[in-house]
């Protein structure tokens, strides 16, 4: 093995070891639905709206200096749009693929490479169509080409696709997030299917470790029992923390450790659409506990570890975006331990957050004319 395979050998275990960390100790009890609902002062931000969008599902600020407060943002129809976020000028980004689009399915995350500086790397997920009605997630990266006309992105070149592609648009799941050693995680939704969540010869319902060039790492999956994983992001100590719709109740934020099995369908703090009972006894029946878990839903659709300076008292926190729910919520993380903080009321269903290189948050709203909303603190 040469020097720089056994750098990238050991980088990766220290990976697992961080992750294998997260289960050095027994799970904290789960949270039910009780815990504070927002401030009677008010939320600690004030909102200001810079664009609108078509269905938007996705954005990523650009690392770096290449276009200061510059993000792309996806549109599940198949547009991909560079945005300025303090002018609120936008640019359509030219070479996306063909997406497959219907029900949940179309564009959907961008995610760029830790290493964008020196590759100009993007990476897209969305839906491909497969034979007859089936169709299944997809992964691909390209370079995304500035400063030369219409932004565009060349040589796009699959590197993942869902595996077995089904029938029915939905939870495919589909969001990257990069480790600290920069393997990437994938979330692979159940379909709708269920039982896929248990087998282990099949991607669905699970979370994937990768190559950036999507040979997979430690087997087939790194964690299993998954519905509909639409968080995944990375603290700062190097756990990987994964917010996920239950069924009818039963959202989930899990903390995510090599080899565990997180339950779904066997085991739900939810009950099936139609009242029938879930088992909820995860620890009994060898299950990872979430760490916090809603009922009633509130639909997460984004997760945000935060580590910017202009919230400090957010730092480390989760924050997570509520479809069902039109919230924002924080959960305070502290190690392998988290519980409910805040709730704000936003009056739209939240797609995606994400910060800024100041340390602001964005927000993007649901559906046709969703808005991309910044929050700036409020100081009282």
């Amino acid at each position: 093995m040469n020097r720089v395979s056994m750098r990238r050998y050991l980088l990766q275990g220290l990976a697992f070891v961080a992750l294998a960390a997260c289960a050095a100790s027994p799970p904290a009890p789960a949270e039910s639905n009780s815990g504070p609902q927002g401030s009677e002062q008010g939320p600690p931000f004030k909102t200001t709206e810079v664009a609108t969008f078509n269905s938007p599902w996705a954005m990523d600020f650009l690392p770096g200096n290449a276009l200061p407060n510059n993000a792309l943002v996806t549109e599940k129809g198949g547009n991909l749009w560079l945005v300025d976020v303090s002018t609120a000028r936008r640019q359509q980004v030219g070479g996306v693929p063909k997406v497959s689009v219907g029900g949940q399915g179309g564009l959907g995350d961008v995610v760029f490479h830790p290493k964008f500086a020196t590759n100009q790397r993007v990476y897209l997920s969305f839906v491909e169509a497969g034979a007859g009605e089936t169709s299944g997630a997809v992964i691909g990266h390209g370079r995304l080409i500035l400063g030369q006309g219409q932004p565009r992105i060349e040589g796009f070149k699959l590197i993942w696709r869902q595996s077995p592609k089904v029938t029915g648009r939905g939870h495919y799941s589909h969001r990257i997030a990069f480790g600290p050693d920069g393997t990437m995680y994938v979330s692979s939704g159940e379909r709708e299917k269920m039982q896929p969540s248990q087998d282990r010869n099949v991607d669905l319902g699970k979370i994937i470790l990768m190559t950036d060039e999507g040979r997979r790492i430690g087997g087939p999956f790194v964690t299993m029992g998954h519905r509909n994983v639409l968080g995944l992001a990375f603290a700062p100590d190097g756990r990987l923390w994964a917010a996920e719709m239950g069924p009818q109740g039963g959202d989930e934020l899990n903390l995510i450790a090599p080899g565990r099995n997180y339950g779904w369908p066997e085991v739900s703090y939810g009950s099936h659409y139609g009242g029938d009972p879930i088992p909820d006894a995860h620890r009994g029946r060898g299950f990872e506990e979430p760490k916090l878990w809603w009922n009633p839903a509130i639909s997460p659709g984004a997760l945000l570890i935060y580590s910017g300076d202009l919230f400090p008292e957010w730092k480390g926190d989760a924050l997570i975006g509520a479809l069902s729910g039109e919230a924002l919520l924080r959960a305070d993380i502290d190690g392998e331990s988290a519980r409910k903080a805040d709730q704000w009321e936003m009056g739209a269903r939240i797609r995606a957050v994400d910060q800024g290189p100041d340390g602001a948050v964005y927000l993007l709203e649901d559906g046709a004319g969703g808005r991309l909303l910044r929050l700036d603190p409020v100081r009282r």
